[in-house]
C-alpha cells in the first residue's frame, strides 16, 4: 500500500489515473476516495478539488447509468473529513464529521435517489423471500422483516460515514507512511471526545432509534465516531501493555462477527470521555516501572 501511496504522490497524471480508474469501479471507489484526501493532506485543497473533479466524472456517470451513488458520496464524503483535518490538523474533529457526511448523504438519497431506493427495496424482499425459503425447509415457517427505503437510506449514510472514516485514516496512514513514519499510530491512538460530545452522540443515537424501527440505521450515523474512539482505545491498550498484531488481529475478528463486541467498544468509548482510560493507563504503567 505504501507503494501505490508513493505512485500517487509522484506527480499530477499519477494521481489522476488512480483517481478515476478507482471512481469508476463499485469495488475499488475507496482506493480513489483515499486517494483524492491524500492529496488534499500533503498538497492542499487546490490540487485535491481539481482531482476530486475529475473522480466525479466516473462516479457521476455510475449514478446517470445504474443509479448507484455510493462511489460519489463516498469520493465526497472522504474528501470533505480530509478538508476538516488539514484545516484543523486534528483527527478527533475530522472523524466527527463524519456524522453530517452520513446524514447528509442518506438525506439526499431519500430526496434524490427514490428509484434506487426502490430498486434496493425490492433486491432486498427478494433476497429476503430466498432466504426464508431456505430456512422454511425444516418445517417451521420463518418470515423475516423486509426494510423499506427509509431504512436502507440510513443504512447506506450509516455505510458511508463509515467507508469515508476509513479512507481518510488510510490517506493519513499513506502520508505518514511516507513523510513521518510511526505519526500515524501515535494520532489515532490518541482520539478522544470529550463528555458532551459524547453525551451528544449518545442522545442523537437514542433519539433516532425511539424514532421507530425505520429510523435505527439512521441512528447508527450518530454512533460513527465513537465506534472509531473505541477502536482508537483498544490500539493504545495494545500498545501500552506491548500486545503485538496477532492480538489486535483476534480482537477485529471479533468485532466483525460479534455484535456485543461492537457495543462493549461504543460502550468503552462514551465511558473513556469521563474515565479518560488512557491517562489512567499511562500513571499506571509509569509506576510500575518506578517499583521495578
Amino acid at each position: 500500500m505504501k507503494g501505490l501511496a508513493a505512485f500517487i504522490m509522484r506527480g499530477r497524471f499519477q494521481a489522476l489515473l488512480v483517481t478515476v480508474a478507482g471512481a469508476g469501479s463499485l469495488m475499488f471507489c475507496w482506493i480513489s476516495a483515499a486517494a483524492v484526501a491524500l492529496v488534499i493532506l500533503r498538497k492542499g485543497v487546490g490540487p485535491g478539488a481539481w482531482l476530486l473533479a475529475w473522480g466525479l466524472l466516473p462516479a457521476g456517470t455510475l449514478v446517470f447509468v445504474y443509479g448507484d451513488s455510493g462511489p460519489l458520496t463516498l469520493l465526497v464524503g472522504a474528501a470533505a473529513l480530509a478538508l476538516v483535518l488539514r484545516l484543523t490538523v486534528n483527527l478527533s474533529l475530522a472523524i466527527l464529521a463524519s456524522v453530517p457526511v452520513g446524514l447528509l448523504s442518506a438525506v439526499l438519497l431519500m430526496t434524490l435517489g427514490g428509484q434506487y431506493l426502490e430498486q434496493m427495496v425490492t433486491y432486498f424482499g427478494e433476497f429476503l423471500a430466498t432466504l426464508e425459503q431456505q430456512l422454511s425447509q425444516g418445517g417451521e415457517a420463518v418470515v423475516l422483516a423486509r426494510p423499506d427505503a427509509l431504512q436502507i437510506a440510513g443504512m447506506l449514510g450509516a455505510g458511508n460515514a463509515m467507508v469515508a472514516v476509513f479512507c481518510l485514516l488510510l490517506a493519513r496512514y499513506w502520508q505518514a507512511a511516507l513523510y513521518n513514519p510511526g505519526g500515524f499510530g501515535q494520532e489515532f491512538r490518541a482520539v478522544y471526545y470529550p463528555p458532551a460530545i459524547s453525551l451528544a452522540l449518545a442522545l442523537g443515537a437514542l433519539a433516532l432509534w425511539s424514532a421507530g424501527v425505520s429510523y435505527h440505521t439512521w441512528a447508527m450515523i450518530c454512533v460513527v465516531p465513537l465506534v472509531f474512539n473505541g477502536l482508537a482505545l483498544v490500539h493504545a491498550r495494545a500498545a501500552l501493555s506491548g500486545q503485538g498484531r496477532g492480538w489486535l488481529t483476534g480482537f477485529y475478528v471479533a468485532w466483525l462477527l460479534f455484535d456485543p463486541v461492537k457495543l462493549v467498544v461504543v460502550g468503552a468509548a462514551i465511558a473513556d470521555s469521563w474515565l479518560k482510560f488512557r491517562q489512567r493507563w499511562a500513571r499506571k504503567a509509569g509506576g510500575d516501572e518506578k517499583q521495578d
